[in-house]
């Protein structure tokens, strides 16, 4: 069939708000989604206060001249346009330790969020009405492993039904975009629209004066992208869970010199960690900086993430991140980098020779 007129096509329709059925306890729930929804009170009670630690060791033990010089040469060798020289041949004249705290509260918590949606029909049975549908946080859900982020979709259950489909009003077909309808596209290059070519008909184009269309086979039509012709769809509430782990640090200012942004790729050494479904603030830490930072973080963490989404597991952590300010002279000029984190990285803003490439 080649129609030529785009009036025997539906135009394009958005899903009419009577196509969704009223189901009981999803009112509010709109085509395309809203807000988070409020979880149940929590039925656990909160767990007592943690004593604070007790490490079998709390130092470090210091960098050594030979450690903090590989680890420049490395940080020299990656750089492809540096010179190696400051780092093979600078003299090292002192080395500081300035090791400090790092706290970590990790809140893992779940999300529901509800939305009517639909799929093309391929005979699914409509289950609406045939008992109650679960509440959102009623459905079952299969959490990921503890503070691991993770994303879900699920049909909820007794809320399906079937419907025709409002893009091409049940027929199957939209009309094609490319050709509107008329099969045809642009003037046949040959016979450049005439449909004749040296007085006879254009071999070409069959003397239509229009290449055929190829986004639909000259068919004027193509299957309808909404219910892929299948004339119907299911519509349903789509349910989404998201599991979520909320990450915040809180790193004790040193003074050494070098940035704290820099430490969030490293680690250091675990001198506490625990967890349980609602932590209370650490106790009795040496340093006060941390257990200030507990107390706050842990408040605002259980008074945020409790509004709309379901607290299930929180972990607190100290680590101890060394970090050493290494000064050292190369030609006659003194310098410095830092050598930081169990994995030894470093930090030379200032490195004296960082461009050894040559323009040809």
């Amino acid at each position: 069939m080649n129609p030529n007129s785009a009036a025997m096509y539906p135009p394009l329709a958005a899903p009419a708000a009577n196509m969704f059925g009223n189901v009981p306890g999803y009112e509010g729930t709109l085509a395309g989604g809203g807000g988070y929804l409020p979880p149940p009170m929590p039925a656990e009670p909160v767990a007592p206060p943690q004593p604070g630690p007790v490490p079998d060791d709390w130092s470090i033990p210091s960098l050594s001249e030979d450690v903090a010089q590989a680890a420049f040469k490395s940080f020299a060798s990656s750089n492809c346009c540096w010179s190696a020289a400051p780092a093979e041949d600078g003299v090292i004249t002192s080395m500081e330790p300035f090791n400090t705290y790092r706290y970590r509260l990790e809140t893992f918590t779940e999300s529901r969020s509800t939305e009517w949606a639909h799929k093309p029909h391929e005979g699914e049975l409509a289950d609406f009405y045939t008992q109650t549908a679960p509440r959102p946080w009623e459905v079952q859900a299969t959490a990921p492993s503890l503070f691991t982020n993770h994303k879900e979709e699920i049909r909820v259950p007794y809320t399906s039904s079937i419907k025709e489909c409002h893009s091409c009003h049940a027929t199957g077909i939209m009309q094609c975009e490319t050709c509107l309808g008329s099969g045809y596209e642009k003037d046949c290059w040959v016979c450049n629209g005439s449909g004749t070519k040296d007085n006879e008909s254009c071999s070409r184009c069959d003397a239509k004066g229009k290449d055929r269309c190829t986004a639909c086979n000259a068919r004027g039509s193509k299957e309808c992208e909404t219910c892929k012709g299948k004339r119907q769809l299911l519509t349903y509430i789509n349910l989404k869970v998201e599991w979520t782990n909320n990450v915040e640090d809180h790193v004790v200012e040193q003074n050494s010199g070098l940035q704290i942004d820099d430490l969030r790729s490293v680690s250091g050494k675990e001198l506490f960690k625990n967890n349980q479904y609602l932590l209370y603030p650490l106790l009795g830490f040496p340093n006060p900086a941390i257990c200030q930072a507990s107390e706050r973080l842990v408040r605002e963490h259980q008074s945020k993430y409790a509004q709309n989404s379901r607290i299930l597991q929180q972990r607190q952590r100290v680590e101890l991140i060394p970090i050493t300010k290494v000064n050292y002279k190369w030609k006659g000029n003194s310098h410095v980098y830092y050598v930081f984190g169990n994995e030894n990285q470093v930090s030379a803003d200032n490195y004296p020779a960082t461009c050894c490439c040559v323009i040809m």
